[in-house]
């Protein structure tokens, strides 16, 4: 007997599922939502800022980031997405983008309209609360994003962004804690850390060269977790990881 096919809606199902308690025909429904795959190449829109969305959609592989560009041209990054995130769930209800979506890799991902979901969180209460907490775990991450570039100094930034994404990879099988790929450039770890590309390059060697960090093209690997995370003022709580939930009872 041969194991069923995955749905390609199950990335999204395992994300929910830890932020609220989801009955079989809750899992059921969510797995039926209509939806269409499609391929994104790097630097592609996912979502472009003024669009009207139609639909929102599931990040299934690869990565993507969330920016906005100000009057000067200047760039600001300000989340990076993982498989299994929902990237612009909130235009389920805003309906017009206010800021823009682009794929950071390759990346594989599900549209499901926007009336589909909407429906869905409505009708089914477990559903809808785990739809909120996502976007409020969303949330969280800006408003730590805002706190790291506005009131840490350069080394601080870069230390708390590696920290950050360890943890993420690791909680979403993609890495390990002390050793992940890092899937940017240094343009664009800049463009997250309110930083020029040269004070990266030198933050990245002055962590190295304090054995806090070894890196390889873009591999990183952590050599000390503590000093890491002090040097980056990193408290994890605002990730919202399993074990560190209350809310949701995960």
């Amino acid at each position: 007997m041969t194991n069923p096919i995955p749905s390609p809606l199950a990335p999204m199902l395992r994300k929910l599922d830890c932020w609220a308690t989801l009955g079989e025909e809750d899992r059921d429904a969510l797995l039926a939502l209509p939806h269409t795959r499609r391929t994104v190449a790097p630097n592609q829109y996912l979502v472009r800022e003024t669009d009207r969305v139609t639909h929102s959609c599931l990040l299934r592989e690869g990565f993507a980031f969330r920016y906005k560009i100000v009057g000067g041209g200047g760039r600001q990054i300000f989340s990076i997405h993982m498989p299994g995130d929902m990237v612009d769930l909130q235009n389920a209800i805003v309906g017009k983008a206010d800021h823009s979506v682009q794929a950071l890799t390759t990346c594989e991902i599900a549209l499901i309209p926007r009336e589909a979901i909407t429906r869905i969180a409505f009708e089914r209460p477990a559903i809808g609360l785990a739809m909120w907490y996502d976007t409020i775990v969303d949330a969280a991450i800006f408003r730590e994003w805002i706190a790291n570039v506005g009131r840490r100094d350069a080394k601080t930034r870069v230390a708390h962004l590696l920290c950050e994404f360890a943890l993420r990879l690791e909680s979403a099988g993609l890495g390990k804690q002390t050793d992940y790929e890092l899937p940017m450039t240094q343009e664009q770890l800049a463009d997250c850390t309110g930083l020029t590309s040269v004070h990266v390059n030198r933050t990245l060697q002055a962590l190295r060269q304090e054995g806090l960090i070894a890196r390889a093209q873009r591999s990183v690997r952590i050599a000390d977790w503590k000093k890491l995370a002090a040097a980056g003022d990193f408290d994890s709580s605002y990730l919202h990881l399993p074990g560190e939930r209350v809310a949701a009872e995960c």
